[in-house]
């Protein structure tokens, strides 16, 4: 390595100069009197004060040795005595968690045995040394805030699944989780801890108290008078539920928080800790003193500009400092303590990173002076304590501590070596070193000194009864408005401080994206990206495995600077090479889905298995972008299919044995991400069912075949990915289709693909999961604004009420204060208006990216499914979590981006190249969701007119083999507001019982789209074969729920009946409800199809036309029967009001049915109106009374007995005025005394008619039609129907060929 000032190489070998002959030489270049001086000024003793020169020893390289060792021994004498054991003590000096025999349930335990993970309901662990006399404390990092519970216990204490520390005698714990204190009892203590808290553990024998202190504040005595005497001894001890962590800190770093008189379990290392401090001042005494060869001086120097400039002077003096100082710089304790401390002291002056060189320095003068193995652990424990730091500082209003960590941890990674050997070894190894870009949230808004950023709360109070904001939005009182200002003013100071934390982290990102570092190896950034797509695939590949997966608040944060990192160097490019794509135009071509340059591990693609896909495509990849596929590269696919299986009934077996399972377990958990703060590099799994574990008769390594794929990405050089004369790199085989022109560098586009699947596996969760914190405030200001409400209208007299109602008004206040300033926090580090546009961005690229990859054709089943998955997801996040804060109707190209997003829905849900059921189904849910709110809606009318066609004519396909009820809702979408009585928003007898379910999606407002209804008449009109068999399947869908529904409120009625009190399952209620919003829906789409295209059942010389009407009618007379009968079924079980089948009610289901018969009766002409009279009336099952019901006309009969008992209000249109027109209900009217008449007329003139006329089928009709060749005969209704499905005969199965008209020879 060449020193910075002098051109001269410096080898290793050059510093052991001090032990050879040519000393003399060397001593030559500076005088050996100025030497000498030189050398006593950087080696003075402790004190300081060095002896007078006549009493000095003279110093040169040959004696300094002797010298430094006499130095160091100086106080070691006094320390010697302290390695006995203090008293009070007992078991190891070494401080660990009790592994072999402490402990009780499944537990994970890192390497160095200070963290513990829960992995079963209730595990606990206890370490191994115990305390009867003195006062003691450790502390324990926080890493999750669920259920644990730490304190002490004695060696008695028994725990198991359900009880733990605490919940014995003898044992005594604090749980911040529910803020309480167990002993046996429990009662109210301390304050809740949130995620990267530390919690210190008091134990005073001589007083019998203990306490805890939460990030070094005392929340006060909990135990006192404990059991003390003999035989008692404490150990520290802990109780986790299923995933939670903590790491232990008994000694083994320096304490976070120290408290004065007590002791940590474990001695820190004084001895080492005195040398170590010594030979720092050593090495800061040689930054400071300067020798002025010319001069013949000692001169002072300014240490920050200090530079190694090859003076052979100074360089062996520093080796000999070195020679002691290297091996002590592997120790946990002494890194932390006095390197990094010393290295954070140099950053305090302020300015920025790069106006601090001599960090640079010193970490080359570590890899010159230091054995490679010491720089190794150095740098390893540099970083780790680093993280630990950062990630356990408390919050303060400033943020000062994470800006200082960050810092440091910048002006390390500045340094090119130390950042490739911590990329290649230990970021993404043995750290997480995502958590670096992590900004935990304050729990406690108190302490983290929100109240002095942000004096002012405020929360929106536009909320009506229903919780829905108020469509008129009141005027906002004067006094109302100063509050929201300041408000807004606290969150921009908030906003402030966080971009400068945000700021940092996206330098760090900056430096570990460097590609133009390639001095001694590969660029950082190609490491880099090895490393982050080994992150994604333990992350996409171990889905159920807790211990492995990154938390997905670390994710997000990491998304959002991963983003900004990456347009940085995106724009940076295109800066150089003009011709590329800026950051806006962003997409991932889509050969890196099918040229296997990128692995996507075991991920879905569009059409399939990857291996499926390779072998029925490999013409077209041949054929289209010139990829051939080895025939060998195919057998092996099929070879390795059937290794997996193999393995998977290996483990099979394997799992009958408890004991194997849980060792894999262990084996899988890679512990680079475990939520253990401890970062051990490997986890040991502790299971009281299988101690034998921890003694494995086998060897662990051979558990590592369990089948995890080695990942290519590993071997793959800046070549692979770049690509070089005449090599595409990552983009080999482009498709014909895709455009001949640079994008950007290839690693960037690698980069993009994995944060597009980063927002899909756990980033989209925790969008949603975080807008509780909203949702909260908007209950608490409801509950506010009623208790005010209640003040207001409390009588005078009502002292007491009175007093009530104002301790919750403070309760209620008090809370949204606190809500108010954590919603700030959250607003700002999560739903900020630039992360908004992060996401939108990222929507915006796999809308770009799903438009290339389907003009390939076939090749568009390579592309994984999570870029349609996020196309999705990131538009309904930023319509549903980001609006309350920013509005979407803002971002550019707001409208064609929704436009081209419906675009892509309305192709692709029915896109036969997709084969997974799950990304169909949701795409399918998507557009459900986008025809539901006006804006979307309207996107979907400008897509081009030929892609809304094809999208009605896959809506209107038959319903059989597919999910068929979400297509229908679409098309119910479509037709709400249009049809008879379906302008309500909410069913209208829910208003008054359910007034809260109006903030429910599904409760959106009517939004007919005329432009897709008028498609969908004209589709059925032309299509002569689509109307038949779409209306016949909606019939036999009708059928079969309708009559699911009437099954099921038998079971629900006869169970309601009975004497013994039992409760009708919840499912059940759920799946009744569902069949019957089925049966409305279903007859919504008949409503609809009969209005726009009449002639479909009017027009009789169309083949279908007569049968489609038959069957219509005698669905309509069945569901009318069954409702509108007196005192029926229906009736019974809508009065008995059941939780769960709110929906379930007469006006929903008889509106929709009147809104058919009205079109085919009233709102068509003469010749229609008869055709549909003669279908209605000729059904058996037509009841006039069914009619006359929907107006509230009661039979005679029912009439007389409600003259004798006011009986309830029969059901009637009538009453619906404000969702029924006038002109609706004369229609009505009009078609009842149509039918009255009809009814009439057709009793007088129909002849009675004997049995043997009768059709023989349905007893209902006269025979009407023969069947050839076989002359059976029946009425036309009932062979026309059969003929649908089947072509043998009723009677003898012969095969109908033909079906004549039938009638009676007038003789007989």
């Amino acid at each position: 390595m060449t020193s910075r000032g002098a051109g001269t190489a410096l080898s290793r070998k050059n510093y052991r100069l001090s032990t050879e002959p040519e000393k003399s030489k060397v001593a030559g270049i500076v005088n050996s009197r100025l030497l000498n001086d030189y050398l006593h000024r950087v080696f003075s003793s402790a004190d300081g004060n060095q002896p007078a020169a006549a009493y000095r020893k003279h110093l040169t390289f040959q004696n300094l040795q002797e010298h430094l060792d006499r130095l160091l021994a100086e106080e070691n004498g006094s320390e010697e005595s302290q390695d006995q054991l203090p008293e009070g003590r007992l078991g190891p000096s070494t401080v660990v968690l009790d592994h072999t025999s402490g402990f009780e349930g499944l537990l994970l335990v890192d390497d160095d045995l200070l963290g513990v993970i829960g992995h079963s309901n209730f595990g606990s662990i206890r370490a191994t040394t115990c305390v009867y006399k003195g006062k003691w404390i450790y502390e324990v990092l926080i890493s999750s805030q669920g259920l644990m519970q730490i304190g002490w216990c004695t060696l008695n204490c028994r725990f198991n699944q359900e009880e733990g520390v605490g919940d014995t005698p003898d044992s005594y714990a604090y749980d911040g989780n529910r803020v309480r204190k167990w002993n046996v009892t429990t009662t109210n203590y301390g304050k809740s801890w949130a995620a990267g808290d530390i919690v210190s553990c008091l134990i005073d024998l001589e007083e019998g108290t203990i306490a805890f202190c939460l990030n070094g504040i005392s929340l006060g005595t909990a135990f006192d008078n404990i059991t003390r005497g003999a035989g008692m001894a404490y150990f520290p001890a802990i109780s986790l539920s299923f995933k939670e962590s903590v790491a232990f800190n008994f000694g083994s770093r320096p304490l976070r928080y120290p408290v004065e008189g007590y002791r940590p379990l474990q001695d820190p290392p004084v001895a080492d800790l005195v040398k170590a401090r010594k030979l720092l001042g050593f090495l800061k005494n040689v930054i400071h003193i300067g020798i002025d060869v010319t001069e013949g001086k000692l001169v002072e120097k300014d240490a920050s500009m200090w530079q190694l400039q090859g003076e052979p002077t100074v360089l062996i003096t520093l080796a000999h400092i070195f020679n002691y100082f290297s091996p002590l710089m592997c120790k946990v304790y002494l890194v932390e303590d006095v390197l990094m401390t010393f290295l954070l002291s140099i950053l305090e002056r302020g300015g920025a990173v790069e106006a601090h060189p001599l960090i640079q320095q010193l970490l080359d003068l570590m890899w010159l002076l230091m054995e490679e193995y010491e720089v190794h652990e150095c740098l390893k424990q540099l970083l780790m304590s680093l993280l630990r730091a950062y990630r356990f500082s408390p919050i303060i209003p400033d943020l000062g501590l994470q800006i200082h960590y960050l810092r440091l941890t910048i002006a390390v990674l500045k340094h090119e070596k130390s950042r490739k050997y911590l990329l290649s070894n230990v970021l993404f190894d043995v750290l997480r070193s995502v958590v670096f870009f992590y900004i935990k949230s304050p729990l406690r808004v108190e302490e983290a000194g929100l109240q002095e950023l942000i004096p002012t709360t405020w929360w929106p109070n536009r909320f009506t009864k229903e919780g829905k904001e108020s469509k008129e939005v009141k005027e906002e009182s004067a006094e109302e408005r100063l509050r929201r200002r300041a408000y807004e003013r606290g969150c921009q100071r908030l906003k402030k401080r966080i971009e400068v934390v945000e700021g940092l982290q996206v330098q760090i990102l900056k430096l570990l994206l460097n590609n133009k570092d390639r001095g001694g190896g590969e660029a950082s950034r190609y490491i880099f990206l090895n490393k982050f797509r080994k992150f994604l695939q333990e992350n996409a590949s171990n889905r159920g495995n807790l211990t492995v997966l990154c938390p997905p608040e670390y994710m997000v944060c990491f998304l959002h600077r991963l983003i900004a990192a990456l347009r940085f160097f995106w724009d940076g490019h295109k800066v150089k090479a003009p011709a590329a794509l800026s950051s806006e135009e962003a997409y991932v071509p889509p050969q890196l889905f099918y040229n296997g340059k990128v692995d996507y591990f075991d991920l879905q693609r569009l059409g399939g298995l990857l291996s499926h896909l390779k072998k029925t495509l490999k013409d077209d990849l041949a054929a289209k972008a010139n990829v051939l596929i080895d025939p060998a590269e195919l057998q092996a696919v099929t070879m390795d299919d059937l290794d997996e299986d193999e393995e998977s009934a290996t483990s099979a077996a394997q799992s009958q044995r408890p004991s194997a399972t849980l060792a894999i377990g262990g084996a899988l958990a890679r512990p680079g991400w475990l939520s253990s703060p401890t970062l051990g590099r490997a986890n040991r799994f502790l299971s009281t069912a299988a101690v034998s574990l921890m003694n494995p008769r086998r060897p662990l390594g051979t558990l590592e075949k369990v089948k995890v794929r080695t990942l290519s990405v590993e071997q793959r050089t800046e070549e692979d990915i770049e690509g070089s004369h005449g090599n595409e790199g990552l983009l080999l085989g482009r498709p014909p289709e895709e455009p001949d022109q640079p994008i950007t560098e290839n690693s960037l586009l690698e980069i993009l693909d994995g944060i597009v699947m980063m927002y899909n596996l756990s980033v989209h969760q925790q969008l949603g999961k975080m807008v509780g914190v909203s949702d909260d405030v908007n209950e608490y200001a409801m509950a506010l604004k009623d208790t005010e409400e209640k003040i207001s209208r409390c009588p005078k007299r009502r002292r007491d009420i009175h007093e009530e109602l104002l301790k919750s008004q403070k309760v209620f206040s008090e809370k949204l204060n606190h809500l108010s300033r954590r919603l700030a926090w959250i607003n700002v580090t999560i739903y900020s208006k630039e992360k908004m546009q992060d996401i939108y961005w990222l929507l915006r690229v796999c809308i770009r990216t799903i438009e290339h990859g389907d003009r390939t054709g076939s090749l568009f089943a390579f592309m994984p499914e999570f870029y349609l998955s996020v196309a999705m997801n990131s538009y309904s996040a930023l319509k549903n979590y980001f609006s309350p804060v920013n509005s979407m109707e803002e971002l550019p190209g707001y409208e064609e981006t929704l436009m081209r997003l419906a675009a892509i829905l309305a192709k692709h849900f029915a896109d036969s190249r997709i084969v997974g059921t799950d990304i169909r189904d949701s795409l399918m849910q998507a557009l459900a969701s986008y025809v539901c709110y006006p804006h979307s809606l309207r996107a979907v009318e400008r897509i081009p007119e030929e892609q809304r066609i094809s999208m009605m004519k896959n809506l209107l396909a038959p319903y059989e083999q597919r999910p068929w009820a979400q297509t229908n809702w679409i098309l119910v979408r479509l037709w709400r507001g249009c049809g008879f009585g379906y302008r309500y928003t909410r069913l209208p007898h829910l208003l008054k019982t359910k007034p809260e379910d109006a903030s429910l999606p599904s409760l959106q407002k009517p939004c007919p789209s005329t432009l897709l209804q008028r498609h969908m008449a004209d589709l059925l009109r032309s299509d002569r074969d689509l109307a038949p068999s779409f209306l016949n399947s909606v019939l036999n869908q009708l059928n079969w729920a309708f009559s699911e529904f009437i099954g099921m409120i038998q079971e629900i009625q006869q169970a309601a009946e009975r004497l013994e009190r039992n409760f009708v399952d919840s499912r059940q209620l759920k799946v009744c409800a569902t069949c019957f919003d089925l049966s409305v829906s279903l007859l919504r789409v008949l409503e609809m199809t009969v209005t726009l295209a009449p002639e479909i059942f009017l027009d009789w010389n169309r083949p279908s036309s007569e049968l489609l009407l038959r069957r219509l009618a005698q669905l309509l007379n069945q569901v009318l029967n069954r409702v509108t009968a007196e005192r029926n079924l229906f009736d019974r079980v809508v009065n008995l009001r059941l939780p769960g089948l709110e929906s379930v009610d007469h006006y929903p289901i008889l509106v929709a049915v009147t809104g058919i018969l009205v079109r085919l009766l009233v709102d068509t002409d003469a010749q229609g109106a008869e055709r549909a009279t003669a279908v209605l009336l000729a059904d058996p099952c037509f009841q006039l009374r069914s009619i006359q019901y929907l107006l509230g006309h009661a039979e005679p009969a029912a009439m007389a007995a409600a003259a004798s008992a006011t009986e309830k209000r029969h059901f009637s249109l009538s009453t619906y005025t404000e969702y029924i027109s006038a002109e609706e209900l004369s229609k009505v009217d009009k078609m009842l005394s149509h039918l009255s008449e009809e009814s009439k007329q057709a009793a007088a003139t129909t002849l009675p008619t004997s049995e043997e006329d009768l059709c023989p089928i349905c007893y209902a009709h006269p025979i009407s039609a023969i069947f050839r060749p076989c002359s059976h005969k029946s009425c036309k209704a009932c062979i026309n129907q059969h003929l649908m499905n089947n072509k043998d005969c009723f009677f003898c199965k012969a095969t109908i060929t033909g079906v004549d008209d039938f009638t009676k020879p007038a003789s007989s």
